[in-house]
Order: structure tokens, then sequence, then C-alpha cells
């Protein structure tokens, strides 16, 4: 049984699996653990699926990796405390969570959804030695974290799925294509895809990530 310091529901991969990867999942804000972890049939079984929940409670079944208010302009300000804690706490947890299962980190893949993806992206850019790809579904990139990020070395031979919606209403497509335009000089392997969808994940879009997923972990090169 996984000790983490977070909430959490699970699916092993397949006990046939020689050398199985690990998938952390992380909701949306005023989401839960059960959001992402709907998917998990849908991931190959050659991955242990991580569902997360959030630290911080805003109601039953509602929970968020940090506070954060709109200001009039339609800025976003974010309560950087709370996002500091958050990431570090998932970073312990991604970390037991591949001890524990005796995964190395390259073969661990961390993904989120909206605000969950926000810390998917900022987890890759901080502390990239935990993990050999992200996934980052309808999300943004914290300015707050730009300056941590960890030297370009660190980030070679790293991957990242980034998908969004043409019509997020929520996140607009901007959002996405400044993460990629920002990513564009790092010595990460970015594939970057547009969805004519809202802020959601449909099938198309499901479908195209879980491809990504299958080449990911099947390649050659894959430890």
């Amino acid at each position: 049984m996984l000790n983490l310091p977070l909430t959490f529901l699970q699916r092993p991969a397949a006990s046939t699996t020689p050398r199985p990867w690990l998938l952390v999942l992380m909701h949306g804000v005023g989401s839960n653990e059960q959001d992402l972890f709907s998917l998990a049939p849908q991931i190959p079984e050659r991955f242990h699926v991580l569902s997360l929940r959030a630290p911080f409670r805003m109601g039953p079944g509602s929970h968020a990796w940090f506070d954060f208010s709109i200001e009039p302009g339609g800025e976003r300000s974010i309560n950087e405390v709370q996002e500091a804690e958050s990431r570090a706490v998932l970073a312990q947890a991604i970390q037991s969570a591949a001890e524990q299962l005796g995964i190395p980190p390259e073969r661990v893949v961390v993904g989120g959804f909206s605000q969950g993806g926000i810390m998917a992206l900022s987890l890759l850019l901080t502390q990239p030695a935990l993990m050999q790809a992200a996934m980052v579904w309808h999300s943004r990139l914290l300015q707050q974290v730009v300056p941590l990020t960890a030297p370009a070395d660190a980030l070679r031979g790293k991957q990242l799925w980034l998908s969004h919606g043409t019509h997020d209403n929520v996140i607009p497509l901007a959002h996405a294509q400044a993460i990629a335009h920002h990513m564009a000089p790092l010595p990460v392997t970015v594939s970057y895809h547009e969805f004519p969808s809202a802020h959601e994940i449909r099938p198309s879009e499901l479908a195209a990530t879980v491809a990504w997923l299958e080449s990911l972990s099947t390649t050659p090169t894959a430890f």
C-alpha cells in the first residue's frame, strides 16, 4: 500500500508489465482526485495511474492547489505561499510514489488539467529530475516559477505534451501558445496540439494524448 502525503486513487500497472511507468494526475480547481481518475481505464496498462487530491479544501469534494483571484482588468493573482506549498508536497508525493513502486524518474510522467496542469508544468520546469515528461491540458504558465527554472542541462531530453481548446473560455488559448513560445528555446521536446473544444478534455484530445503516452513508453530509448 502506498504511503503518500496527499489523498489519492490508484490503478496499478498490469502485473505482466516488466518495466512499468508511473503517471501522476492532478485535477483542476474545485474538483478532486475522482475527476481525472475516471480516465484511468483508457490509459495504457503499462502505466501505474495515480490521481492526487489537492491539499486546500474549498468545500465538500472541492479542492485547489492554490487560491487565486481575478483582478478587474482580468489578470489573475495567486496565493503564492499555497502554490509553493503545493509544489513542495507534490514533489515529495511523486518522488515517494516512484520510490515505493520501484519506478525510476526516467519512467515517470506528471500531468494535469487546468490548475493541475499549471502544477505539472511548474514541476517540469523547476524539478525536472523527478520525471521524464509532463502532460499539460488547458493550462497556463505561472510567471512566479519562471525565475526558479532548472538549468538547461537538467531539462535536456525531457518531453512535454501541451494541448488546449480553441474555444476555452476559462483559460484562453493564448496561454497555451505562450507556454509553447516559452518552451521553444529550452531543450525539451514539445508536442503541441489545439482542439476545437472548450475547457474540457474531449475524446479526440484524450485519444491523441494516450497515443503520445504510448509512443513515450514504447520507444527503444525508454529505460
